[in-house]
Parts: C-alpha cells; sequence; structure tokens
C-alpha cells in the first residue's frame, strides 16, 4: 500500500461515530457499462480455431519447449527462423528457432509453421549484401522446405518490417525487391503460400502504395501480414481500412496474419492479453503470432525462459486453448479497458470466458442463455483468474474465487468480477455444478501485521471504525461471512451484528472502514479473491478497493481502509474458522 499521507482516513479518525453515520446510504451500486463485457452466448462469431496462440521464435528446438508445455495452448502459427539461417536477435549467441527443426514439435500441436526468409541474416536491422546473395540465400531456402517433406508449412514470408529494415539506397524500392522475390520463390514453388509485406507498423498510405505496386507487377501476397505492437486499440481499424482497400482493388478477401503482436511491457501480462485475442478474433483475423522480445522458446513470453516454467499469461492461453466449438460474439464498452473472448462447445452445455483489462468492480454480462436448451433456470459459474507476478515469475495454475450458482433473469446472468488490470480471468459456465462457499465465522488477520480486523475500543455501536488489533478470544474478533449471491459476501460482526462497510459508501481510496447496520448498501458486499497461498484480498465491491491497513502500519489500533491493488502484503487476510 502506498505510503503517502492518506487525508481521508485522517479527516475520518478525528469523527465522532454520531458524524460517521449522518450522510445517507448510498443506492445499491453495480459495475457501470463501461467496466462490463457483455457475452452473447446464443451468437457464434466462428469457429475455434485458436487464431491468436502461436508466437515469434515460440519454439527453440524440436524438444524446446517440452511438447507437454506446447500442445495445451493448441497453438494456430508460429513464424520462424529461416532454415539455415544465421538471425542473432536480441543479444541471443546462437542461432534458434530453425523452422524445419522445430517444424516435427509444431505438428504434434495442430500447429503451421511461418518461415521468415531474412533472418537468413545475423544482424537486425539486416545489412543487406547484394542482390545476387538475397536471391541465392532465397533459392536455398526454398530447396530445403521442398525438401524436407513438411506438410504444416503455411507460408513464407518475404521480409520483415521492410519500413524500417529495408536498404533502399543499396537495394532499390521496396515494392520492386518485393516482387522480384516473390517471382524467384514462385519460379521454384508454385503451391506454398507468400505472405507479406510485414509491416512494423500499419498505415492506409503505406499498404495502399504496397498493393497497387504488387497488383501492377502480378504479386500480390497469398496471406497480407503486418505487426500490431504499440496497443491493441487501432486492431480493427487497421483490419477494416486493409479490407476497404482489398475491395477498391478488386481483390478477393486474403487472410490476414499479425505476425508480432504486444508491448514489451504486456508479454507475460494476462490482463492486456486479453484484449489483443478478443479484436483478433472479432476481427476476423486468420492468425496472429505474440511477438519475441526476449528469448527463443518462451512460446511468446507465456514461459519464464527458454522451455521453461509458465508464467501468468500462459494459463490465460492455456484457457483458450481448452475452447472448443464455435468462438461466440462479445461486446466490449470501449477500445480500451475491459474486453475478453468467449467460446461455447460443440455439445452447446459449456460457455467459457475469458477477459481482462478492468480495474476495480467489473462484470460479465451473459445473454441468450434462455434460447439455448442445455440452460435451465439456474446456471453454475466457475470464476477464477490468473495473477500477473512478471513475465519470469512462475504460476503453478489459475486460482478459483468463486464456485456458485446464479439465477436465470431475462435469458441472462450478470457476473461480478474485483479485478487487478494486469490479471486475467476465466468464468465456465455450465447448467449445472457443486458450488462451494466461504460462509462461516472467522478470525481475520492481516498478512503484514499479523494483527487481527476489530473495531476501535472492541466497540459495538453503529459507526464505530474498524481497525487490527492484537488477536483475542473476543467476539468482538470474531466476523461471519453471510453468502449474498453471486459469489459476493457480507461481512457481520459477532458481537455487534453489525457489517463491515465503508464510511458514507465511499468509492475512493483511503475510505476507512467501519461497522453499520445492514441497509441494503453496496459497500457491505465483498468479494474475498484468494492469493494462492491461503490468504486472501478483500474486495469491496461497491468501489472495487481492497481492504488494508493505513500506511501499512503493524501497529495495535491502526485504521483499516479501502485502496487500490498494488499488490502490498497489508492487502491479505487470513481466515482462520472461530
Amino acid at each position: 500500500m502506498s505510503r503517502t499521507p492518506r487525508r481521508a482516513a485522517l479527516g475520518a479518525l478525528a469523527l465522532t461515530a454520531a458524524a460517521l453515520g449522518t450522510t445517507a446510504p448510498a443506492a445499491h451500486a453495480s459495475p457501470t457499462s463501461a467496466t462490463t463485457l457483455v457475452v452473447s452466448a446464443n451468437q457464434t462469431l466462428r469457429s475455434v480455431t485458436h487464431v491468436a496462440s502461436g508466437s515469434l521464435y515460440g519454439l527453440d528446438t524440436a524438444s524446446v519447449p517440452a511438447d507437454s508445455l506446447v500442445e495445451p495452448l493448441k497453438p494456430n502459427t508460429f513464424v520462424q527462423m529461416a532454415p539455415g539461417g544465421s538471425q542473432l536477435p536480441n543479444g541471443e549467441p546462437t542461432p534458434g528457432g530453425d523452422a524445419l527443426v522445430v517444424v516435427p514439435e509444431a505438428a504434434k500441436a495442430g500447429a503451421k509453421v511461418v518461415v521468415r526468409m531474412p533472418d537468413w541474416y545475423p544482424n537486425f536491422p539486416y545489412k543487406w549484401v547484394s542482390w545476387s546473395d538475397w536471391l541465392s540465400a532465397v533459392d536455398k531456402q526454398v530447396a530445403s522446405v521442398r525438401s524436407s517433406g513438411a506438410t504444416n508449412i503455411s507460408a513464407y514470408e518475404l521480409w520483415n518490417e521492410p519500413d524500417g529494415t529495408w536498404d533502399t539506397s543499396a537495394a532499390g524500392a521496396f515494392d520492386d525487391g518485393w516482387s522480384r522475390t516473390y517471382k524467384e520463390v514462385r519460379a521454384k514453388d508454385t503451391g506454398t503460400p507468400i505472405q507479406g509485406p510485414s509491416f512494423a507498423t500499419y498505415t492506409d498510405s503505406k499498404m495502399k502504395t504496397f498493393l497497387q505496386d504488387a497488383v501492377a507487377n502480378n504479386a500480390v501476397p497469398d496471406i497480407v501480414s503486418w505487426h500490431e505492437l504499440q496497443s491493441s486499440a487501432n486492431i480493427a481499424a487497421h483490419v477494416a481500412d486493409y479490407r476497404a482497400l482489398e475491395s477498391s482493388l478488386g481483390l478477393s478477401p486474403r487472410p490476414i496474419a499479425i505476425e508480432e503482436y504486444g508491448t514489451t511491457s504486456e508479454v507475460g501480462v494476462p490482463g492486456p492479453l486479453a484484449g489483443y485475442v478478443a479484436k483478433f478474433e472479432r476481427a476476423g483475423v486468420h492468425d496472429a503470432e505474440l511477438a519475441f522480445w526476449n528469448h527463443y522458446g518462451t512460446l511468446g513470453d507465456t514461459l519464464t525462459d527458454t522451455g521453461g516454467s509458465p508464467n501468468g499469461a500462459y494459463w490465460l492461453y492455456k484457457w483458450y486453448g481448452d475452447m472448443s466449438g464455435n468462438m461466440l460474439v462479445t461486446t466490449p464498452p470501449g477500445q480500451t479497458g475491459i474486453d475478453g473472448f468467449a467460446a461455447r462447445n460443440g455439445a452447446g452445455n459449456q460457455i467459457s470466458v475469458v477477459t481482462g483489462g478492468c480495474t476495480g468492480s467489473c462484470a460479465v454480462t451473459v445473454n441468450g442463455l434462455s434460447s439455448l436448451s442445455a440452460f435451465g433456470s439456474t446456471v453454475h459459474v466457475k470464476l477464477e483468474y490468473t495473477p500477473s507476478k512478471g513475465r519470469t515469475t512462475a504460476v503453478s495454475g489459475p486460482v478459483t474465487i468463486s464456485d456458485t450458482d446464479y439465477p436465470v433473469n431475462g435469458g441472462s446472468i450478470t457476473v461480478p468480477v474485483t479485478m487487478n488490470a494486469s490479471d486475467g480471468y476465466h468464468l465456465t459456465i455450465t447448467p449445472s455444478g457443486t458450488a462451494t462457499s466461504l460462509a462461516g465465522r472467522y478470525q481475520i488477520t492481516n498478512r503484514n501485521s499479523g494483527l487481527a480486523l476489530d473495531t476501535s475500543g472492541a466497540g459495538t455501536a453503529q459507526g464505530t471504525l474498524v481497525v487490527q488489533a492484537t488477536s483475542t478470544t473476543g467476539t468482538d474478533q470474531n466476523w461471519t461471512l453471510v453468502a449474498a449471491g453471486n459469489g459476493l459476501y457480507k461481512i457481520k460482526q459477532q458481537a455487534s451484528g453489525l457489517l463491515l462497510g465503508i464510511t458514507n459508501a465511499g468509492t475512493s481510496d483511503g475510505g476507512t472502514a467501519l461497522i453499520w447496520g445492514d441497509n441494503g448498501t453496496a459497500d457491505h458486499l465483498w468479494q474475498l479473491i484468494p492469493s494462492g497461498d491461503g490468504y486472501y484480498k478483500i474486495a469491496n465491491y461497491n468501489s472495487g478497493l481492497l481492504l488494508g491497513v493505513t500506511g501499512m502500519s503493524t501497529s495495535s489500533g491502526a485504521q483499516v481502509l479501502q485502496w487500490d491493488d498494488n499488490g502490498t502484503a497489508d492487502h491479505l487476510w487470513k481466515l482462520t474458522a472461530r
């Protein structure tokens, strides 16, 4: 928790219990449309093909990463080193990820491989030698592919990021060079698709000029490609712009490949990656590959290192890999913030939703359930999350937040999810299941201080502030979790019978915790989020903020308040049955 002064908390400490209760309680709150992802369970988008599950240089050798790590992700396509290539990206000591070396492992996972031809050269940006040298390299690669017998080579990528790596002064205009290379490949291999132009960034002007020249030279790529390395916000606009250009030139619709996606700060982080996958699925992209920012063989930085252990992002792609049947229509409130993707299995009795990118009190609304024969008036929802602990930190698996039943109203359910924007979240919706509950009486102790949740002076009056205190056996330190539906709880103090809430139902950092009568306000609703190590984050569903201690204090009597999820230990609490 931040160590900055908490004016709200200090001010509240100066108030009397009577003054705390003078403001009328807020009306029952719920996430706004700006923080809600809508899933249309009865509207299919297209068949599940895991379009965004591949990566650039995601494979290192024929056995690294292990098949047991690769196959669960159901990778669609890998973009890999030119056969016999000498590229040394990101300071790697030796070349790795040769397309023909890794192609058997890709095949076992059901994945295709794109040959990145310019990675024949060792440097990046590439150092042009001569046209004779380049065409000789092209001929050698095509010959290697053809003699290999590989059946899962999806395309030759003729050049990579020409808008930053093509040496116009030495090699001439890129569009002319593209046509010359295209014809060289076609003279030696008439069947394998050709992919390009592989721009580092998409602009209408670059793509328009390239396509016009490609049409004029009979060198239009079979698969059109570019990269999305800035953010996911413009994916839909870029795809729409390309489709308009394609149509204006009279071209038949080409598959679109996004050969690299994700920023350096996003790879390995589940939350923002959910938005990329959602937008690629929604836009109808054919395949998309996680960028290569660090080392070979990390499955797009979903592993801690080459052939390493899964990090938090891996489990998001594992959820994606587990999807089958048809992708569903999902509608986010905007181009940034909460987003997600969903699928309904072939039997029609399971809906899987993956989401992320939201902060605080968020939700997923699933519509159209009443039109699906497998679902009745009640459904079962398992909600879990995969934490973002950093790209190089292993995560053993997802953590279940709740496992509960929901009544279907008007064909819809709304699942509340208190989110951290870096984490990924998964809902599995089935007709029935075994519900679990934390309902019961507990002592609640803070991990940072070891002190127990209590009221100031063990008070029982309405408006008494909540503090941390030395552990006792008193009923003032006994708190009962009462199931409030939808995976939420009310937290009732045994001594007073009053509920844990926030002063004036506040939604700001520093809002102080107190006890109050059950008047139906949303600040009395809490979501308990397991940290995976025996502790819980206790999130106020009215504000989306976490229960913590002022200044991360370890002193008895320190004020308990709400604060944003910044990873500090005072946000973790242990439940001990009483």
